[in-house]
């Protein structure tokens, strides 16, 4: 086929008799520019690169036929990367070279052509869509390429490299794609069996619902080939590492919650693939030194060190309510706070606090009102009663204490979304498996564990001098010398080492959105024969 695509265009072109050696010869011809010139005036980028190059080609000339096979090279693997193969229009530039018979074709094809380089570059260097406008709670900035260097560098370099250097070289996507492909032969040959019916099964069970268990444990990998019919310890075990694998409590036993992610079917599994793939385009991150990721779905925080989770410890994140649930960014750790004091959010003293103090002066008796300089007021100089949401002019503040809603400690990271990590008085909800509570904030269940191990380089004796510090009770600021980057993410399919692809639930029902949008736009979750 390569061979066909190279050859349309030349022989076109000889045949018209425009060669003149060494030189373009679409360039040279007043009709392809002209035709080009409007094919290109929608797009001002693709404009003005063609006017820089006095209308040269790219794509359709008889020296570029290297450009041609790196391009549909690069557009045929659009489906493998989870990409809207539609938007690119291989089949479309195919036919456009095949059926090319005037210049003035051949300047709309040039055009097509650049526009499905730019947009295939695009897509698959930094995403296809949009989050932001899909979620307003998805809020990561991402780094789209610059279309002139796009073409400079198709136009100057070699033009397969160029492609190969613009895929996503993190080991998550490249773990990511062969689950991908996996699943993709999993789903052709007619994926795990059938479903486990009923209820929970527990250790000890008989019969045929454990056969159909034990059967579709098998087929995932999860399970050694067995003939037996009883819920073994070898069935247990299978259940508790597949529990483990998928943020389940690992008890053994399959329950509701269990045999829902049990009976998902790979179809379920691709489009969370899919969709994390598309996280990770978005992820323009260093993933040398050091970095926190905190993995919503996962409820847990950690500390990586070169690739390597150092630390690690469940979270509590904000509930599943809009207002308050936990935003998807990047930014940079810079300091933590110890005996921290609790400035309330606006939207926490007007929408709860505020009408609570209009009935009783009272209440909230932990909280200091303060005013614009952050000066305490005395609460029977305020009319509660007498202000709106909109007019309330006080802050509130709880002082540091046993009880603050921060804990003893808060781990600082300044954004605009007042989101920051902290301790918590409330423990006990640590020990549910789904941990959605806060009011957008990151809980941690181990905190003073998470700071010594986030200080220990730059103070041995943060230990020591932590708990110094704690017992001073002082509010007290400790800088990083060295800010760390953050990243609060929200994969449902990611990878766990030793070739194992965790799987999580979508608390917040963001991957839904963002799948729906993908298939809005052209992605499927297909089969080989696709």
């Amino acid at each position: 086929m390569r061979g066909l695509l190279s050859s349309v265009a030349l022989g076109f072109v000889l045949a018209v008799g425009l060669v003149s050696a060494g030189q373009s010869v679409a360039a040279k011809s007043t009709a392809f520019s002209q035709s080009l010139a409007v094919a290109a005036a929608e797009d001002e980028e693709v404009a003005a690169w063609y006017r820089d190059t006095a209308y040269d080609t790219l794509w359709t000339g008889p020296e570029d036929a290297t450009r041609r096979q790196a391009l549909i090279a690069a557009l045929e693997t659009a489906g493998d990367h989870g990409l809207p193969v539609a938007r690119y229009d291989l089949a479309g530039i195919r036919a456009a070279l095949a059926s090319a018979r005037t210049e003035g074709d051949l300047g709309r094809l040039e055009v097509k052509m650049t526009r499905a380089w730019l947009d295939w570059a695009r897509d698959v260097s930094s995403g296809a869509l949009d989050p932001a406008k899909i979620d307003s709670t998805i809020v990561r900035e991402i780094t789209r390429p610059d279309p002139y260097a796009l073409l400079r560098a198709v136009a100057t370099r070699d033009p397969a490299t160029v492609a190969r250097r613009l895929l996503p070289d993190s080991d998550a996507y490249v773990q990511l794609m062969k689950t991908r492909f996996d699943l993709e032969e999993l789903i052709a040959s007619g994926g795990w069996g059938p479903q486990v019916p009923g209820g929970a099964l527990e250790p000890g069970a008989t019969g045929e619902r454990v056969v159909i268990l034990r059967d579709r444990l098998i087929a995932m990998g999860w399970l050694s080939p067995t003939p037996t019919a009883v819920y073994d310890r070898m069935v247990q075990n299978a259940v508790m590492n597949f529990q483990r694998a998928h943020g389940l409590p690992a008890d053994g036993v399959a329950g509701g919650d269990t045999l829902a992610e049990i009976n998902k079917e790979p179809e379920d599994r691709m489009k969370s693939v899919l969709v994390a793939m598309e996280r990770e385009r978005w992820m323009d991150i260093d993933r040398a030194g050091r970095m926190i990721w905190v993995n919503l779905t996962d409820f847990s925080a950690e500390i990586i060190d070169d690739g390597r989770v150092t630390f690690r410890t469940r979270s509590v994140i904000g509930r599943e309510e809009m207002d308050r649930r936990t935003p998807e960014f990047s930014d940079m750790m810079d300091h933590m706070v110890v005996n921290p004091s609790w400035g309330v959010p606006r939207s926490i003293i007007v929408g709860e606090y505020l009408p609570l103090l209009r009935s009783n002066p009272n209440a909230v008796s932990h909280m200091q009102i303060v005013d614009r300089n952050g000066r305490v007021v005395p609460r029977g100089s305020v009319n509660f009663a007498g202000y709106t949401a909109r007019s309330f002019p006080f802050g509130m503040r709880q002082p540091p204490g046993d009880n603050n809603a921060l804990g003893k400690v808060k781990f600082m990271f300044p954004n605009k979304y007042n989101i920051y990590l902290h301790d918590t008085p409330a423990k006990s909800l640590f020990a549910h498996d789904k941990r959605a509570y806060s009011h957008g904030c990151i809980r941690l269940a181990d905190p003073f564990d998470f700071a010594h191990a986030l200080f220990r380089n730059q103070a041995p004796e943060i230990e020591s001098e932590f708990n110094q510090t704690l017992k001073g009770g002082r509010e007290t600021p400790v800088k990083l010398e060295k800010k760390v980057p953050i990243h609060l993410v929200y994969f449902t399919a990611y990878p766990q080492g030793h070739g194992v692809m965790g799987y999580r639930r979508d608390v917040y029902g963001r991957d839904a959105k963002l799948w729906s949008a993908l298939s809005a736009e052209g992605v499927v979750a297909r089969t080989v024969s696709q």
